[in-house]
């Protein structure tokens, strides 16, 4: 990886990259072109402490080539332990410049995840935004179990620039590195709802929400459980002072 343009940090002993959007292009260039694989993760604050704990999401980021805050939390931390702030993402607008910059190379994309019906209505409208990005395959995530190395199959034979792994899929996230042996190279990146709001069956949080790192609020009507992230604000509160002390 280009260290002029990635910076790998470690907060609370979680590596998280800082990215200038202006260096994205160049960056994914680069991993896409080398003949590896190579998976991007979004990282919320939640996800940062299911980081540090030793198993297989741990592993999994620690095994990323990229690692984009997407938690405002995140930056803050980063600020209290006296480390360069990262850049912060927007998921959704993260995969659509990532989309972008593959569509302006005519690279290709293979979505997986999903239901059947959303997942036809969000290539339609992929497509539609996206006319030059070659959708090589699509497979929702309801299947027979003894389906499942048939898709894997399919997948490794459209050999896609970009495989999009939506809601639903087989340990989520983590089906990704479960998965990479089965595949030559490409760029891969899991998306809790990205599928859906291709689909117009969700909808992103408003901006303002997202700038003031308030987007939970968004989404607790049908997540009320979200109400208990102070928890874990206050032991990544703790933490951090932990941390910070440590350096003194």
């Amino acid at each position: 990886m280009d260290q002029q343009r990635v910076k790998r940090l470690s907060l609370l002993n979680v590596p998280v990259d800082f990215v200038q959007p202006d260096d994205l292009e160049e960056v994914v260039k680069l991993l896409y072109a080398d003949g590896k694989n190579h998976q991007i993760v979004l990282l919320s604050m939640s996800d940062l402490l299911r980081a540090r704990r030793a198993g297989e999401f741990r592993t999994m980021v620690l095994g990323a080539a990229l690692v984009l805050p997407i938690s405002l939390s995140i930056i803050r931390l980063a600020g209290f332990l006296r480390r360069d702030k990262p850049i912060r993402y927007e998921p959704f607008l993260a995969i659509i410049e990532l989309m972008r910059i593959l569509e302006h190379y005519s690279k290709t994309v293979y979505l997986f995840g999903g239901s059947p019906r959303h997942l036809k209505l969000a290539e339609k409208n992929i497509h539609a935004t996206f006319p030059q990005l070659h959708i090589v395959g699509r497979h929702s995530a309801i299947f027979p179990r003894s389906f499942h190395m048939s898709i894997v199959k399919a997948i490794q034979k459209a050999s896609p620039t970009l495989l999009l792994v939506g809601t639903g899929v087989p340990g989520g996230e983590r089906w990704i590195p479960a998965h990479l042996k089965n595949f030559r190279s490409g760029l891969y990146l899991w998306g809790s709802d990205i599928l859906d709001v291709f689909a117009e069956k969700r909808f992103r949080p408003p901006q303002f929400l997202f700038k003031h790192g308030l987007e939970w609020l968004y989404y607790y009507p049908r997540a009320p459980w979200k109400f208990l992230r102070f928890l874990p604000a206050i032991w990544m509160g703790i933490l951090s002072v932990w941390y910070r002390l440590r350096r003194l």
